[in-house]
């Protein structure tokens, strides 16, 4: 028994190439900084700039002072990386594994998805987070509204407002991802979608509504809110754009090797990375119950 045939540049290869089709949170993320960092404990400095006045001048007062230059505000943001999410499982013998059709690619498939599920939740729980501006909670439901109930185009309508009043460019991208009970409601009330734009991703479905990008995920943030004076079970969907977060994952790794007090060969391996709002702005939350 051996392992001297895994090659884990091919798992970390895969394992990178599947994360990036299966995470639905990460691929609307800021990741401009992913290749200033390598370690755990590392940290990423986001520089903000503020916005600089525009000053108006008329033709009678062209040869006149201006006014004199003035300070741009900025920001700095530190985000720590520090998350791991890792597997470490045994396999038996892996070059017999290896020779076997399906079984490696079958542990590599579980493997992917289960790590880019844990990756995708922590971004989601952000919304969380005190830099997520919630809007309100209310249960979402089609058709005409009643008491502590809310259209569901009503609550995309609302999210796109706030952003818009945020000086959120209406041609800047805007993101929405919801859970599947959201996004049932959503195609019911919405019907005549534009079936042209929206397409099917593999890694969930993407309508299109008022320019925003509509996208379905599981590990949308559950919790609870009061509503109409009960405790609710809600989600928490979020709005923004893709500058509000910034995500880094600078480093993926997998080895094999052969526990001590095992007969049997074992893969192990990590992804670093970490996440932070950094565009607070720039997203926006509304709590759901159904």
């Amino acid at each position: 028994m051996s392992y001297s045939n895994f090659i884990p540049q091919v798992w970390e290869t895969g394992i990178n190439r599947d994360l990036e089709r299966k995470c639905v949170f990460v691929e609307d993320c800021y990741r401009k900084y992913e290749g200033a960092v390598k370690r755990q404990g590392e940290s990423v400095t986001i520089t903000g700039i503020g916005k600089p006045t525009i000053y108006g001048l008329d033709k009678a007062n062209r040869n006149g002072e201006i006014n004199s230059a003035e300070t741009v505000e900025s920001t700095a943001v530190v985000m720590p990386i520090n998350q791991i999410a890792y597997f470490n499982y045994e396999v038996g013998d892996i070059d017999e594994a290896q020779s076997k059709d399906g079984i490696m690619e079958a542990l590599h498939e579980e493997t992917s998805e289960g790590l880019a599920n844990k990756i995708d939740r922590y971004i989601a729980d952000l919304s969380k987070s005190t830099d997520a501006k919630v809007l309100g909670s209310a249960k979402c439901v089609t058709g005409t509204a009643g008491n502590n109930e809310k259209n569901v185009l009503d609550i995309l309508d609302e999210l796109q407002e706030n952003l818009l009043l945020n000086d959120v460019a209406d041609s800047t991208e805007i993101v929405v991802t919801v859970d599947p009970k959201f996004f049932t409601r959503f195609r019911k009330e919405y019907r005549a979608a534009d079936t042209d734009n929206s397409k099917i991703m593999k890694n969930g479905k993407v309508y299109y509504y008022n320019g925003m990008q509509i996208k379905v995920s599981n590990n949308v943030s559950s919790g609870t809110a009061t509503i109409g004076g009960a405790t609710a079970n809600v989600r928490y969907i979020m709005a923004r754009t893709k500058r509000a977060i910034a995500f880094v994952k600078p480093l993926t790794h997998s080895e094999a090797y052969r526990p001590e007090k095992k007969f049997s060969d074992a893969v192990k391996g990590f992804v670093l990375y970490d996440a932070k709002i950094v565009r607070p702005k720039e997203l926006f939350v509304y709590k759901c119950s159904y």
